[in-house]
């Protein structure tokens, strides 16, 4: 038994990390074709008193690499060194992914859409149900870093699960420039975190296989922030000057031709409706097809696919 004034201790794989304590666990998966080991590496910083556990996550999606640095700057930086409760990072998840530059595993399947796993199931199945097993049950609030996905530019953006006020909550104190609720995808870490009744976020912000220091800035002050919020950290004065503007809902506007595509508006800026966010146009300069804004609102995410074919999505809206 712990005297009241000091915190629990973790288990994670068999290692115990005890209050006062940080330690870097594997957690391990399979090997590679060579024999060579794959483990998840996991950083677990223990306070000495008693307080919440956060769970801080990038690399779910291998490409995602963007949050990856976020959380090993982080880690430079002693961020995650904390007084009251635990925090667990992991600055990859998805560790055969990101070796191979891509969002999933080998075989071609999702890590996230493969929660919370099988034992014996394929291998984002098992990396999904070790991950489940060893970490989940240590967590009281989780943060996972993810960005657009292939050349599709996000603004910093949080996203919160609409029937969860604690997660609402988490959203307000990360303080991103934008945040609102986004639904519950089958398989998905959060939709598993929140069958847990694990309050979840999900921080979107640069696009896959670059680096984006606006985003990765806004992801440090974030994670601060919501450390913060939680009485884990002393109150630093780095807050943003705005609040985080609060979107009540969100559209795609994708392309109605095929043909280059090029984007005349700033992602995360203010439009007004009908005006010109960019056009699609033929090779011979004979077509051109203006997009046109369907209402008042904010852009934050840009497609920078030079080339599209009808349908493709070209601007995330919301208002």
């Amino acid at each position: 038994m712990h005297s009241e004034g000091e915190n629990k201790t973790l288990t994670i794989n068999g290692a115990e990390i005890a209050p006062g304590e940080s330690k870097l666990v594997q957690i391990n998966i399979a090997r590679l074709p060579t024999g060579t080991l794959i483990d998840i590496p996991v950083h677990v910083f223990n306070g000495k008193k008693p307080g919440p556990t956060l769970l801080v996550q990038a690399g779910l999606h291998g490409d995602e690499i963007n949050g990856v640095e976020t959380l090993r700057r982080g880690l430079q930086e002693k961020l995650f060194q904390v007084k009251k409760g635990a925090v667990i990072v992991v600055p990859i998840l998805n560790v055969f992914g990101f070796i191979h530059f891509s969002r999933d595993v080998p075989d071609g399947k999702d890590v996230n859409r493969s929660f919370p796993g099988r034992k014996t199931g394929s291998l984002a199945s098992r990396i999904a149900y070790n991950y489940t097993s060893e970490i989940l049950p240590q967590v009281d609030y989780a943060i996972d870093l993810h960005t657009g996905g292939g050349l599709r530019h996000n603004f910093p953006q949080v996203r919160y699960t609409l029937d969860d006020d604690r997660s609402k909550f988490l959203a307000e104190a990360f303080n991103a420039p934008l945040y609102f609720s986004s639904r519950l995808i089958a398989g998905s870490f959060r939709k598993t975190a929140f069958k847990l009744e694990i309050p979840t976020i999900v921080f979107e912000a640069g696009e896959s296989m670059r680096f984006d220091e606006n985003s990765i800035d806004e992801g440090l002050k974030g994670i601060q922030n919501v450390l913060v919020q939680l009485g884990m950290r002393a109150v630093k004065t780095n807050k943003r000057k705005h609040q985080s503007i609060h979107l009540e809902g969100t559209r795609w506007v994708r392309a109605s031709r095929a043909g280059m595509f090029i984007p005349e508006v700033e992602n995360g800026t203010v439009i007004t409706k009908d005006q010109i966010l960019g056009m699609v146009t033929d090779t011979f300069a004979k077509k051109t097809k203006k997009i046109k804004a369907p209402f008042d609102g904010f852009v934050f995410c840009i497609n920078h696919q030079a080339v599209v074919n009808q349908g493709d999505a070209l601007f995330h809206l919301g208002y």
